[in-house]
């Protein structure tokens, strides 16, 4: 059948033998419960097997150098097409990745500049930041510095025998300690506070001249001083080659400043100095995407016009699909998930390349309801110009565009990985299964909201975009700040407020602090209780339970993969032979609790773990499981690495951890992330019981439903970048439907029926 990606017997993750006909040339959207599966089909069978294909087209010299994966669980896969994968994944990259940079929009001002800037400098490289042609020289193009923050890093108020020096390894009485204390340059004693501008100097940067050898316990060591050596044992490699407590104590001394000679811009002075029509490169990739786009379209020089009218669609693209607010120059990494994605789908927007499978996972997280009918546009002009179009969704809105739903469930982990539906999406609404129950079910709008107990005032912020800000946010009650992307809701909530109020404790979707050992088990704590719980079932040490410690496969120090470095390129993962994944030696495996072993544990959706757990004989793991459950996570294994996690799965992992003892103040960032409709109604049931405890919750939020059930709302805008950063409506939902200047408003407004949608 050559108009069909046909799969049979798909068992990929909790598929179930799944038999699926998917349609060739047309938008087919996944839908599901979180964790039913959906991603298991349209990643980790269709595209998976796509690239493994595609990979082993190309010699065996070329595929050593490919991303490696094993062929899906399947019984067979056929008319797959190329694949290109379009996810939520951070942008790879580094300092000197920008958005001008990863959607070649910075390639097309390089030359322009070269053509038309004033004094000529000839060619595009004399503008790269990344070629030292072009390169400011005193940071070589990244724009800003490395610097340590020495107050951080030595107390005054004591002596190198009290503990001065704040680094691991170097604490009173460690090995690196001995060489400073025994160079004969300071008395151990003194205050640091109290030395001469000398002794502080040789410190923290060494003598001049000749360092001098330090000899301790029979060894003889060269004298460095304590940034110097610093700077090359850590500051120099990649933070995540770091152990977790160095990393943190790394990232808290360290500290980046905009460079003193080209004030942040990257580029040579010469760069800096060739203009047109009166502005640098640097101030063009500093303007807000869509300001620059009227500027470029403005430029008179029709002899360059084709290239102009490249930068112009460019830059457009970026406007269409909501990001006209970012600026060429901001870096990559600084990008959420959303962001990043919509960025990546810039360089498919022009693509001359036809029955190509695009794949892509929850397009519309981060954009504003009002901005998500571009999204479609979009994903509707790839399906139209004959490509194969999955999209992994939640939001009904994007449903409904979809000549072909595939509905995966019932349930999560277990109790999903079977297709319930598949057809158009009036057959889907008829279906009786839970997404085609929530498609037209809504959260009705809150009449009657909390009491506040009181406010929190925000003075004068003024972060990023933000005017002057000054506002009231109610106590003891659930407030929703909304707003379209970019209009300032995360500077004024994540950025401002915790600052003027640092009890907020701020729940987020940034990547949790581990190794690749962690996983929510360990994350949560739980860890420990499981390993005391075998423990005392086997009359053994706990410590034999932990693939840290004495348990571990020797093979792979328990690790359950072997890592084989590559050089510069990703490492290879490979499943251990010797444990086969497992993590333990066969002695430990043999020890069971209630005839499970402790890699049958961590292998447990946590579901499952609350049934094996009972309150009675293992409370504070059942307690746990439980909170785990209540944020909607209840499909995650115990021994899933963290790594896997989505940002707003990480989000719900932090905010279990929080449910054992609420603080006072909450900030939210899109708690709703990655959540199926019907795990959205939890989650608001979820917030209200922190707010019935006591706590004041503040969510950055694009949810209608959150929004509608919020007491109070805080609504940001009236645009994006350079025109929100105000404070639109300030009120209870009821009121804010009838906010004639807010998008927001007018969104809630169609949502529940009070006006028409918009043409």
């Amino acid at each position: 059948m050559p108009d069909v990606i046909a799969i049979r017997g798909a068992r990929e993750n909790n598929l179930q033998d799944v038999d699926l006909d998917v349609p060739k040339r047309r938008l087919t959207v996944f839908t599901g419960v979180s964790g039913s599966g959906k991603s298991s089909i349209a990643f980790d069978t269709i595209a998976a097997e796509s690239q493994r294909l595609l990979n082993e087209t190309h010699s065996a010299f070329v595929q050593n150098f490919l991303p490696q994966s094993a062929q899906p669980d399947a019984d067979s896969l056929t008319g797959l097409t190329a694949s290109i994968v379009v996810d939520q994944e951070p942008m790879g990259g580094n300092a000197r990745s920008t958005v001008g940079t990863v959607t070649d929009a910075y390639a097309m001002l390089r030359r322009l500049w070269a053509r038309l800037g004033t004094p000529s400098l000839g060619t595009p490289t004399a503008f790269s930041f990344n070629d030292p042609r072009g390169w400011c020289p005193a940071c070589e193009g990244v724009g800003s510095v490395a610097a340590i923050d020495e107050d951080a890093l030595v107390r005054p108020h004591l002596s190198l025998n009290e503990g001065a020096i704040d680094f691991p390894n170097y604490q009173a009485g460690g090995w690196y300690w001995k060489i400073f204390v025994m160079s004969g340059f300071f008395d151990p004693d003194a205050k640091v506070g109290t030395y001469t501008p000398e002794q502080r100097r040789i410190l923290l940067h060494g003598p001049d001249g000749k360092a001098p050898k330090i000899d301790v316990g029979g060894a003889s060591f060269t004298y460095e001083g304590l940034i110097s050596k610093l700077r090359r044992s850590y500051l120099a490699k990649n933070p995540e080659q770091l152990q977790g407590h160095v990393r943190t104590a790394v990232e808290r001394i360290s500290t980046r400043g905009a460079c003193p000679d080209c004030g942040g811009a990257r580029l040579s002075a010469a760069a800096l100095g060739s203009l047109v029509a009166g502005r640098s490169i640097a101030e063009c990739t500093s303007m807000q995407v869509s300001e620059l786009a009227r500027w470029v379209r403005g430029l008179d020089a029709p002899e360059y016009r084709p290239l102009l009218d490249d930068i112009a669609d460019r830059l457009d693209a970026l406007v269409r699909i909501g990001l006209g607010y970012l600026s060429l120059s901001r870096e990559s990494t600084t990008l959420s998930g959303g962001e990043s994605q919509r960025v990546k789908m810039v360089r498919h927007l022009g693509s001359a390349l036809t029955d190509v499978t695009y794949v892509f996972d929850e397009p519309s997280t981060g954009l504003h309801p009002h901005d998500v009918h571009r999204m479609n546009e979009l994903l509707r002009a790839l399906a139209d110009k004959g490509n194969t179009v999955l999209v992994v969704e939640h939001k009904p809105e994007v449903i409904e565009i979809a000549d072909h739903v595939v509905d995966v469930g019932p349930g999560a982990g277990a109790a999903g990985g079977r297709v319930v539906y598949e057809g158009d999406v009036e057959g889907l609404l008829a279906s009786g299964t839970v997404t085609g129950e929530h498609m037209a079910r809504h959260q009705p709008l809150k009449t009657e909201p909390r009491t506040p107990t009181g406010s929190l005032r925000v003075e004068h912020a003024t972060l990023h975009n933000l005017h002057d800000v000054t506002v009231e946010i109610p106590t003891g009650v659930l407030v929703a700040v909304t707003g379209v992307a970019g209009s300032g809701k995360s500077s004024l909530v994540r950025g401002v407020l915790p600052r003027q109020h640092p009890d907020a404790v701020v729940v987020d979707q940034a990547t949790t602090r581990g190794s690749r050992r962690s996983n929510p088990a360990t994350y949560t704590g739980m860890a420990d209780h499981v390993r005391k719980a075998f423990a005392k079932a086997n009359g053994v040490k706990p410590a034999l339970f932990s693939a840290n410690s004495e348990g571990a496969c020797p093979a792979c120090n328990g690790l359950g993969i072997i890592y084989t470095d590559l050089g510069t390129l990703e490492p290879m993962k490979s499943p251990c032979e010797t444990c086969g994944g497992r993590r333990f030696t066969e002695e430990v495996l043999g020890l069971t609790l209630r005839g499970r072993s402790i890699a049958d544990v961590l292998e447990m959706s946590v579901a499952d773990a609350r049934e094996f757990f009972t309150e009675r004989a293992e409370k504070p793991i059942a307690a746990i499981l439980s909170a785990l459950d209540a944020v909607g996570i209840g499909y995650l294994t115990l021994g899933q690495p963290l790594s896997t996690l989505s940002g707003g799965e990480r989000q719900r992992l932090k905010l279990a951890i929080e449910l054992g003892s609420p603080a006072d103040l909450y900030v939210l960032d899109e708690p709703t992330s990655g959540l199926h409709m019907a795990d959205v109604d939890r989650l608001i049931a979820l917030l209200d019981r922190f707010v019935d405890a006591g706590s004041t919750v503040v969510v950055i939020e694009h949810n209608l439903d959150v929004v509608s059930r919020a007491d109070h709302v805080l609504d940001m805008g009236p645009g994006a970048g350079s025109e929100g950063g105000t404070v639109v409506f300030s009120g209870p939902p009821a009121a804010l439907v009838d906010a004639d200047t807010s998008l927001t408003g007018r969104a809630l407004a169609v949502r529940h029926g009070l006006v028409g949608a918009p043409a």
